[in-house]
């Protein structure tokens, strides 16, 4: 019977009846898929959040233990760092001004130049040229950080010392200068992105009043894009306090209150690395001292990533 039933339905008929199934399978496939990915997308979210509170808490904990055995007043005003070796101090401005030095270095290496290749990329590069220069300065930061260290110390180290006979193997120069270099393609990108986001209506006025190509791109163009360059600016400042192997292999050891570029120097994260080699007793205050520098450093972050986005919201062009 069911055989007969079919037969007495026309071709059509049964394409029709099949394309009906199939359309609402596939609306059944639909809708579990729109219960199903909320959810997998949330657990995401709420994974991220909760690897954040967990790297928070570890290191609020551990700071909290440390600062037990340690005044937070003299960790906070003293001016000497010697926490492995007696006397012992735990006064971390010289780790703080080492960090700050550096950076201040790489940013005065990287935004210059950074915002040099934005506008050349934004305003002045053919089509073909930008397709090809902008990808090839992005391979910079695929570059591991272990790379650029060896090439300060080997490349950048021997030139610094040929012009500054008191140089040393070791300096913050050549350390600031090749991190400068290693940032220069996120001061660059961020940059060009908010150029290129600017209206074409704004350069045709310009034109129109008769600027030149590089009035445009000083006066008009960049003002224009100020809050996406600065927000870059500020980002690449808080890469540049993080970096960590650069330091570690080309500025040396040596926490020292100084603004002596030529000099050896210690970084926050240079000494979290010489401290967690394994030599360290867990549980004791050496060990601890990872923590209070992690937690500084994560606090100066922090407030320079708060910073970023102010800046982006005060100074952004709606149009």
């Amino acid at each position: 019977m069911p055989n007969e039933a079919l037969s007495t339905k026309s071709p059509k008929q049964l394409v029709n009846a099949a394309a009906k199934r199939d359309h609402g399978f596939r609306n059944e496939k639909s809708h579990l898929m729109d219960k199903i990915m909320p959810i997998a997308l949330f657990l995401c979210a709420a994974l991220s959040i909760a690897t954040t509170i967990g790297i928070v808490a570890t290191l609020i904990g551990e700071t909290y233990h440390f600062f037990e055995k340690i005044p937070f007043i003299d960790f906070i005003t003293g001016g000497k760092w010697s926490p492995l070796i007696d006397p012992k101090s735990f006064g971390i401005w010289p780790l703080i001004c080492g960090t700050l030095l550096i950076t201040v270095i790489a940013c005065l290496v990287a935004v210059p130049i950074g915002l040099a290749s934005a506008i050349y990329l934004s305003e002045y590069a053919p089509k073909k040229v930008r397709n090809i220069v902008k990808p090839i300065l992005e391979v910079l930061a695929g570059v591991p950080t272990i790379v650029y260290g060896y090439f300060a110390l080997s490349f950048i180290t021997p030139i610094i010392r040929g012009l500054f006979a008191d140089a040393g193997v070791f300096n913050a120069l050549a350390a600031g200068i090749v991190v400068g270099i290693m940032i220069i393609p996120m001061v660059c990108s961020l940059s060009e992105d908010a150029m290129t986001a600017v209206p074409r209506s704004l350069r045709d006025g310009a034109y129109a009043l008769g600027a030149t190509r590089f009035e445009v791109a000083l006066k008009i163009v960049v003002p224009a894009a100020f809050s996406g360059i600065v927000a870059s600016a500020v980002l690449a400042f808080s890469r540049a306090i993080g970096e960590t192997m650069i330091v570690t292999v080309a500025a040396g050891s040596t926490p020292k209150l100084t603004a002596n570029p030529l000099e050896s120097i210690q970084t926050m994260t240079a000494y979290i690395v010489q401290v967690s080699l394994g030599d360290t007793p867990h549980g004791s205050v050496e060990y601890g001292t990872i923590f209070a520098v992690g937690m500084t450093l994560f606090v100066i972050t922090f407030l320079l990533n708060i910073l970023a986005q102010y800046v982006a919201r005060r100074f952004r062009e709606e149009y």
